[in-house]
This record gives C-alpha cells, sequence and structure tokens, in this order.
C-alpha cells in the first residue's frame, strides 16, 4: 500500500529524466505462467502529458491530504479482491467435474458430506504441514465436510517423491493406506529417500517393493500431471489452497475460519 502511495506521488512529480524499467516478476511459471502485461495500455499511459501546474496542485492536495491516497489504495484492493473472487466462481464452475468428481483423488471426512473441500498440497510445504492439524479439526468439529486431496508437488524433486508414494499406496492399497501413508509424509521431518519411504511402508503394513515400483509408473505420472493442469486453469501457484464449493482460499487458514466459511454457505 505504502509502494502504491509513492508511486502515485511520483506521477504527479516533476519530471527527472525517463523512468526505469520495472522489474521481471519472480513467479512459480513452471506452474502457472504469469500472464504477460498488457503492454499497449501502459504505452498509452507513458504518452499521457499532464500539465504542470495541475500537476502541482494535486501534488500539494496529496501532500496535505496523505490518507486520500490510503483510501484510494484499500478501495482499489478491494475491488480487486471483489473481481478475484468472481473470477475464482467461474473458474471453479468450469472446471468442477475435475476438481470434485475425479476417480484419481482421495476421500476423506464424510464422502456424503453436504460441504466438499478440496486440498491442493504439498507434502514438503511448511503451511501445509500447519494446515493439517487444522484440517483435522475441522473434520472433528463438522462431520458435514468432504475432503478431497490433490497431490500437487512444486517444491522440487523431494516433493514429487512423496506424491508419487502416496499416488503409489492409494492406486495399490486404497484409501485407509493411503490415509496412513499421507499423515506420515506430512509429518516426516526427514527427507523422503528410500530408507524414510520404506520405513512409512513398514509402518503402514504395505509391500514397499511394489509400492516402490510403481511410484515411476505412467498411472502416478497422469494424476500429477492432471493436477499440474488443473491448477494452472485454475491459476493456483501456491500450497495448500484450499476449495470449498465455490469458494477458493489461496494459503494457510486455521479450522476456525474454515468452520466459519462451511456454516456461510449452509446458510
Amino acid at each position: 500500500m505504502v509502494a502504491s502511495a509513492v508511486a502515485i506521488l511520483a506521477l504527479t512529480a516533476p519530471a527527472r529524466g525517463p523512468a526505469p524499467e520495472p522489474a521481471e516478476p519472480v513467479t512459480a511459471a513452471e506452474v502457472t505462467p504469469a500472464p504477460e502485461a498488457p503492454q499497449a495500455a501502459i504505452s498509452e499511459a507513458d504518452e499521457i502529458e499532464v500539465p504542470e501546474e495541475f500537476a502541482a496542485q494535486v501534488r500539494a492536495y496529496l501532500l496535505s491530504n496523505p490518507e486520500v491516497i490510503f483510501e484510494a489504495v484499500a478501495e482499489f484492493e478491494r475491488r480487486t479482491a471483489m473481481d478475484q473472487a468472481d473470477m475464482d466462481v467461474e473458474l471453479i464452475s468450469v472446471n468442477a467435474e475435475a476438481l470434485f468428481n475425479s476417480p484419481h483423488d482421495w476421500v476423506g471426512g464424510n464422502p456424503d458430506g453436504d460441504i466438499t473441500l478440496v486440498e491442493f498440497l504439498d507434502y514438503r510445504c511448511g503451511f501445509c504441514r500447519r494446515a493439517h492439524d487444522e484440517l483435522e479439526q475441522l473434520l472433528a468439529e463438522d462431520d458435514g465436510i468432504r475432503v478431497i486431496i490433490k497431490e500437487f508437488p512444486i517444491l522440487g524433486p523431494e516433493s514429487e517423491a512423496s506424491s508419487r508414494f502416496a499416488i503409489a499406496v492409494l492406486q495399490l492399497e486404497g484409501g485407509e493406506a493411503y490415509k496412513a501413508a499421507h499423515d506420515a509424509l506430512i509429518t516426516l521431518e526427514a527427507a523422503p529417500d528410500t530408507f524414510a519411504l520404506e520405513d512409512i511402508a513398514a509402518e503402514i503394513g504395505v509391500d514397499f517393493e511394489a509400492v516402490e515400483a510403481h511410484m515411476q509408473s505412467d498411472a502416478v505420472s497422469q494424476v500429477i500431471d492432471e493436477n499440474r493442469r488443473l491448477a494452472q486453469r485454475l491459476r493456483i501457484s501456491g500450497t495448500p489452497t484450499f476449495i470449498m464449493e465455490d469458494e477458493m482460499v489461496r494459503g494457510f487458514v486455521p479450522a476456525q475460519a474454515l468452520l466459519d466459511l462451511a456454516e456461510e454457505l449452509r446458510d
């Protein structure tokens, strides 16, 4: 917000030579390519000439009433959030089948619940780990929630190995074994190397050699690829991301916020 205010003052300040080129944004381009900036609109804005007298008056007013800048920025952010929410609803609607009815995902909580919560997660993501306990609390307090986990490894080879192990367990051993593997992976402190995964397999009672052989199969790769394409369509580039019915929540949220959202959606 402060940066936006400074930018407004800079616009009305006397010209002091050409403005520097804006830095390239840092994004998770491999997951969701950043949209190209509207070059034509920027070029037109650059060509607008502001009379010096008018610019001086605006600058003097803003310096005397700086709170106006923050009010304008707050209103801009409010409208942007509303536009984003409207776009999220549309994106969720278009991709509803892949989100809520994919045969490849683990479904937990109450399979017949009246509210469906989808989570895109990465096992090596610290906020996903924090969200795990919150999700368990949510399910303990609201027995009407149906949960779907979307394996979405975006943080490197360790993330991918974890997701491949979990998906392989699901495909070979079923939902109960997957839940046990999921809980073990999301709390695993060590790197998910062969020894750690073998220990998890022994702990949950599955054949590690069979799971390991299946981890690199086309069936497992298909699930990860489909989830990544779905995330790209939904403009999801980080974890955790939650979708509850037609609401998208980006980032970590406590259980109470999800409980409140579920009640709001029921009303």
